[in-house]
């Protein structure tokens, strides 16, 4: 199957890999859609925004976000997201190693749409980001843009 080039996720992450198993997860379940990795919050900005070298990037319709990056953090990223009118639509999932009590109440409170912790084994991974994709790609309706 080919991807879908109106879906676009976008995913922020530093661990490159943790973003090759996102892509394996992507490509093996077969989801139909364009995955777009960026390494930090810094360039998931630009990306947001269309500058530099990403000025031809397209919007994406959910976010997978880590939380613990260089330069911009997730949380920072998820607050400057949601706090920006023409963003604050777009679902982000934070995908992470936390599994803090603290980390999970505050990126809700910043309105993360969901928070899953990032497992040990390498199947589960996949699978669960599979879960997310089908999820996010094929059962929830989000708004035109």
């Amino acid at each position: 199957m080919t991807a879908n080039p109106s879906f676009n996720v976008l995913l922020v992450e530093d661990e490159p890999a943790d973003a090759h198993l996102v892509r394996l997860a992507f490509e093996e379940g077969r989801l139909l859609a364009c995955l777009h990795h960026v390494g930090d919050g810094v360039e998931a900005f630009t990306f947001l925004q269309r500058e530099g070298m990403h000025a031809d990037a397209p919007a994406p319709d959910v976010i997978l976000l880590d939380l613990n990056m260089p330069r911009m953090d997730g949380r920072e990223f998820l607050r400057r997201v949601k706090a920006d009118p023409q963003l604050r639509a777009i679902p982000v999932v934070v995908l992470t190693t936390s599994d803090a009590e603290s980390d999970l109440a505050a990126v809700y409170s910043l309105g993360a749409a969901g928070y899953i912790v990032k497992p040990l084994d390498v199947d589960e991974f996949i699978s669960k980001v599979r879960a997310i994709g089908e999820y996010w790609i094929t059962m929830v309706r989000l708004p035109a843009r």
